[in-house]
This record gives structure tokens, sequence and C-alpha cells, in this order.
């Protein structure tokens, strides 16, 4: 089964490009594109995709609107944003706006695939060095802090083992291997800590575990 993706990037040839390389892989179906997010919804909602790729700043509707807009459907596609820079503010608000991660425009294309399939099978895209410079770098601290460590107190034991591996950008496999238990396993443990802690992706159960200075 083909991975569907959306397009947005108010830059035709960077869409041409993205386009070009997501679909020299034959498990990728690019089915729409927008030069901004006004007719995102509108292109899910007609297209069903998997995956959503979108940029920041663009005119008109941005990539945060895109991501909350997103976020507020029952059955949301996994989105990444696209950016030009490793970390900036904007790409922190569109993380706690429920994006699953977000790569840089120069990636590399065969890590541009990758990131795909990594986010239409429910999983973060954030490498381990991005992930810890993003979070290091917009830590909220105080409140938030005390806040996280409330939420983390409602974790077991093994779910605070498998928070703690997910906010240092491991993978299902990984955190199997780390901790000697099956990948379905997983999956059912991070289901859970997602829902206690109030999390719609992997990424925001990394930045509550990091505020509660756990990673």
């Amino acid at each position: 089964m083909s991975v569907k993706v959306v397009l947005v990037d108010d830059e035709d040839l960077v869409r041409s490009g993205i386009r070009m390389i997501l679909e020299a892989d034959p498990e990728i179906e690019v089915v729409a594109e927008a030069a901004n997010g006004a007719p995102v919804v509108e292109l899910v909602s007609r297209f069903a995709p998997h995956v959503v790729l979108t940029d920041i700043q663009m005119p008109g509707v941005g990539g945060l609107e895109v991501t909350k807009r997103l976020a507020a459907l029952p059955d949301p596609p996994a989105v990444g944003v696209l950016t030009t820079f490793d970390v900036d503010e904007y790409v922190h608000e569109a993380l706690q706006n429920g994006a699953a991660g977000f790569l840089l425009k120069d990636t590399r294309p065969r890590d541009l695939v990758a990131a795909v399939h990594t986010l239409a099978g429910g999983e973060a895209m954030l490498s381990p060095r991005i992930t810890r410079k993003l979070l290091t770098t917009f830590s909220s601290g105080g409140g938030a802090a005390q806040s996280a460590k409330s939420k983390m107190d409602q974790l077991t034991a093994r779910e605070r083992e498998v928070a703690v591996a997910v906010a240092q950008g491991s993978s299902n496999a990984e955190i199997a291997a780390d901790l000697y238990m099956s990948q379905s396993t997983v999956k059912v443990h991070i289901g859970r800590i997602m829902q206690k802690l109030d999390a719609v992706n992997r990424t925001q159960v990394a930045i509550v575990t990091h505020d509660a200075g756990l990673a």
C-alpha cells in the first residue's frame, strides 16, 4: 500500500524537487500540492493522505496554522514541517501544535524518503541530535517543569523508561531491543503514555519528559 503525501510549500521549485525525490520511491505517492495552507483541510478530506509535509513560513495560511487545523481533525495525518533552520521558535510551536517532527530542506534525498516512511509508521522523524538540540533550546522550565513532573508521576516505572527512550530519539525497534520487549508492546506503552500525558504524538511526549528533567 502506497504512502500518500500532500506537499505544502509556496516555492514551486521546492515542491517539484520534493515530489520528484519522493515519487522515485514506488511506495510513495504525492496525491496533492498547495502553495499555502488554505486548502489543506479540504485536500486531506479528499485524498486521505498518510503524511502532510508543510513549510512553516508561507504567505496566507502558514505552517503553524496548518498544524493546528490538522490536529483538530478526528483522524489527522502525520504532519512534518519543513524548515531552512535546524532549530527555531516556529518549529517548536509547530511541534506543540501536534506536528510529528521536522526536517531541513537540505535533507539528503534518501533521508527525506525514510522520514516520510517513518511518519507514516506513526513515529517522530527527529534524529537524536536534533531532538536534543531542540528540547534543550526550548525547554520551558518553571511552572511547565512542575506540570510535566506531575504528568510523569502518572506513569508506571516501565512507561517512564519508554518515555525517556522516546525523548532520546529512539525508534520503536530500538526501544524494544534496549528494554527487551516486542515492538507491539512498545506501541501499547506509547499509546498509554500519550493518553496519560495528554500528548498527541511522540514529540510531545519527548517535550514533557524533557521538561520533567528526565531526558
